[in-house]
C-alpha cells in the first residue's frame, strides 16, 4: 500500500500539480503564526510546547482518520494515505521557478532569470551573473526537493505513515518560520523547532546524500561529503548540497564559507585561490548544471521508488 500511495500519489501531482501558495498551507502558515503569537513570551519551553501542541493537532487527527478508514476498507484507507501523500509532496510546487529559469537562461535573458530567482528565494539578486544565478537555482532545486519528496518519502514508510509525513512537513515549516524572519532569528522561541526539525531530518538527508551519490559520481559525492559538507552553518543542507554538486561534478556553496573549520590552523598563511580551491571542488555552475540537476533528481526518485517497490514486496510475501 505504501508504494501505491506515493506512485498514484506521484502521478496524480504530475497532472496536477498543487502549488506552494494553495490554500491548506495558507491555512498552516497562519495557524503557525498565531501560535507563535500566542505563546511566544521570550522563553525557549514556550516554543517547545508550541511545538508539541501544534504538531499534535495536524498529527493525531490523520493518523485517527487512516485507522478509521482501515476498519472500513483497506481502498478507503489507500485513498486516505494518496490524499495525505498528495498533499505533503511537493515536486512540483516550485518547478515552475526552476524551469523557467532554465528557458531564461537558454534564451540569453539574465534579468528575467534574476527576476524569477528573487521571487523563488526571496533574497536580493541584483547583479547576479549566470553562473551564480545557476548556483542558487540548484542549491535550491536540491534542497527543495529533499525536504518535499525524499524526506516524506522515508516519513511515510514509517509506522503511523501518513501521520509521520505530515509531522515531518509540519517541523519543517516550523523549522524555518519560527527562526529564519528577521524578527525571529534572535529569539529563543523557534530553538526547539530547529532541533526537532535535525533530529527527524538527522537520518533523511543522509539518505537523499546517498541517493545523489549512487545515481552520480559516487566516489566524488563522498569524498564531498565527508570533507566539505562541514562549510555550511546547517548540517543536513551541507551534507546534501556537497554530495549533489559532486555527483554532477558541479561546485556548490559560496568559496569561503566556514573555511576555516575546513582548514588547518594556519590557515591565515594560505592564499584566498588555494582556500577556495580546497574548499569548493567541481566546476563553476553554468546553464548545463540546470539540467544536470533535473537528472539527478529524476534518478534518484526513480531509485527511492524502486527500492519502495522492492520493500514492498518484501512485506507483501512476509
Amino acid at each position: 500500500m505504501t508504494f501505491l500511495s506515493i506512485l498514484f500519489a506521484l502521478l496524480i501531482e504530475q497532472l496536477k500539480p498543487l502549488r506552494a501558495d494553495n490554500v491548506l498551507y495558507a491555512e498552516i502558515k497562519a495557524f503557525a503564526a498565531r501560535m507563535e503569537r500566542w505563546f511566544n513570551a521570550g522563553q525557549a519551553h514556550h516554543g517547545r510546547l508550541s511545538w508539541l501542541l501544534m504538531v499534535a493537532m495536524l498529527t493525531f487527527p490523520t493518523a485517527l482518520i487512516y485507522y478509521v478508514c482501515v476498519g472500513i476498507s483497506p481502498f478507503l484507507a489507500l485513498a486516505w494515505n494518496v490524499l495525505i501523500v498528495y498533499l505533503t509532496l511537493g515536486l512540483r510546487h516550485y518547478s515552475h521557478y526552476f524551469s523557467a529559469i532554465q528557458l531564461a537562461l537558454n534564451r540569453g535573458d539574465e534579468s528575467a532569470a534574476r527576476s524569477l530567482l528573487a521571487e523563488w528565494v526571496k533574497e536580493d539578486t541584483a547583479g547576479m551573473e549566470v553562473g551564480e544565478i545557476s548556483r542558487i537555482a540548484v542549491e535550491q532545486a536540491l534542497v527543495t526537493t529533499h525536504r518535499h519528496v525524499f524526506g516524506v518519502f522515508f516519513w511515510f514508510v514509517m509506522p503511523f505513515g501518513p501521520a509521520a509525513a505530515v509531522m515531518y512537513r509540519v517541523a519543517e515549516h516550523l523549522a524555518r518560520a519560527w527562526n529564519e524572519p528577521d524578527h525571529m532569528k534572535h529569539e529563543v522561541f523557534g530553538r526547539f523547532a530547529a532541533q526537532a526539525f535535525y533530529v527527524l531530518d538527522w537520518i533523511p538527508a543522509r539518505l537523499t546524500a546517498v541517493a545523489f551519490a549512487v545515481v552520480g559520481n559516487f566516489e566524488d559525492a563522498i569524498h564531498a561529503w565527508r570533507n566539505f559538507a562541514k562549510r555550511w552553518q546547517d548540517e543536513s543542507t551541507g551534507i546534501i548540497l556537497s554530495a549533489g554538486g559532486a555527483a554532477m561534478g558541479a561546485r556548490l556553496g559560496t568559496p569561503t564559507e566556514k573555511v576555516i573549520n575546513i582548514l588547518p590552523v594556519d590557515a591565515s598563511a594560505v592564499d584566498t585561490v588555494t582556500m577556495e580551491a580546497e574548499v569548493v571542488p567541481g566546476e563553476e555552475p553554468g546553464i548545463r548544471t540546470l539540467q544536470s540537476t533535473v537528472g539527478l533528481i529524476w534518478r534518484a526518485l526513480l531509485l527511492w521508488m524502486m527500492l519502495l517497490l522492492l520493500l514492498s514486496i518484501v512485506v507483501w510475501l512476509g
